[in-house]
């Protein structure tokens, strides 16, 4: 959205010979003061008429004779006048991501409203073209968006100063100005906006479309005993509950750091308090948790089914012994965490 501050030093460099040159390029055979003095009617039809000549005639490219023509006063029509700097000396590049979305929204009102029934032109300013109009409204930004209401007729505005839009979030969609615009012009037409369809697109998603279907139809024999399989199942879900129950959700809300120091030259694993954690110490407890689950489930399910006695006796005290030291490793980190914290099992105390 900036506008390099030096473009206006650049006004003492160009002769007034470059500035009758492009006046004469706009092919007006009427001057700017002949443009002005036409009644408000006959200015709307001839800038009206000139923007629906073509589908691609909207937004007008206006020179500063057909600006100051435009919205002169006495008008009974109401004018969106664009001003930019897609020279690439100025180095908008917010002037060229919201150029296509304004010619979209202006080729979309001219064409659904070809009567004129609105009475909106839409017209661009280019900095190249209308220096002196920058220079007047004080401008050091761009791009700018303008809205001149009617000053005379049924929907006639008081004071009829211009309206600005607000680029302060960036280039917007030309639905989002389509909105602003709507609401300065109640009781009249307002011609949605109509983007072309994007064939590539549409086909891009027919073929992945139909490879996946394509291939999950080959596939399905093999990929079906996996869906239906309860161990499959019992495992996602055990790994999902770890994942949450660890505190991933808190990570990505926080974004928080995946480690941090300790103020003496070496790494902080866990974060002091239960209201803070780094990443890496959410992927530890959630390893605790998962030999935790993995202990109890083996205790519960897999060492009764042993039927030799010894060996079930072995199993069970090796299980039994990982699950109580797993436990006190995690109740000692709620310690390191909480000091307050007033449990404690060996080895880690």
């Amino acid at each position: 959205m900036r506008l390099l501050p030096t473009l206006l030093s650049l006004l003492g460099c160009l002769s007034t010979t470059t500035l009758a040159a492009g006046a004469g390029a706009s092919g007006n055979s009427k001057s700017s003061t002949n443009l002005r003095k036409l009644p408000p009617t006959e200015r709307f039809n001839l800038y009206h008429g000139k923007a629906t000549a073509s589908s691609s005639a909207a937004p007008l490219k206006l020179l500063e004779t057909d600006y100051r023509a435009l919205v002169a006063t006495p008008r009974d029509y109401s004018v969106a006048v664009l001003l930019t700097a897609m020279d690439s000396r100025y180095g908008c590049q917010l002037c060229r991501e919201f150029q296509p979305e304004w010619e979209l929204l202006a080729r979309s009102w001219t064409n659904g409203d070809r009567k004129g029934e609105g009475r909106v032109v839409f017209g661009t300013l280019d900095f190249n073209d209308g220096r002196d109009v920058f220079m007047g409204f004080g401008l050091q930004t761009a791009p700018v968006l303008f809205f001149f209401p009617p000053t005379i007729g049924p929907h006639a505005v008081v004071p009829p100063e211009p309206l600005r839009y607000d680029f302060t979030g960036g280039a917007q969609a030309a639905e989002v100005v389509h909105h602003w615009l709507a609401r300065q012009l109640p009781d009249r037409p307002h011609p949605p906006v109509k983007r072309p369809i994007n064939w590539m697109r549409w086909i891009s998603t027919f073929v992945i479309l139909s490879g996946g279907a394509t291939a999950s139809y080959v596939a399905w024999p093999w990929v079906l005993p996996v869906v239906r399989n309860r161990t499959v199942w019992a495992a996602v879900t055990l790994i999902a509950i770890l994942l949450f129950t660890s505190g991933h959700m808190f990570n990505r809300i926080r974004q928080v750091p995946y480690v941090a120091g300790d103020g003496r030259g070496g790494i902080s694993y866990f974060a002091k308090g239960f209201q803070t954690q780094y990443g890496l110490e959410t992927q530890i407890v959630a390893a605790i948790y998962g030999v935790l689950t993995l202990s109890g489930i083996t205790l519960a399910i897999k060492v009764p089914r042993i039927a030799d006695p010894k060996s079930q006796t072995v199993a069970f005290l090796a299980w039994w012994g990982i699950l109580f030291v797993v436990y006190s490793l995690l109740i000692s980190i709620f310690r390191t965490k909480s000091p307050g914290y007033g449990f404690a099992l060996p080895p880690f105390m």
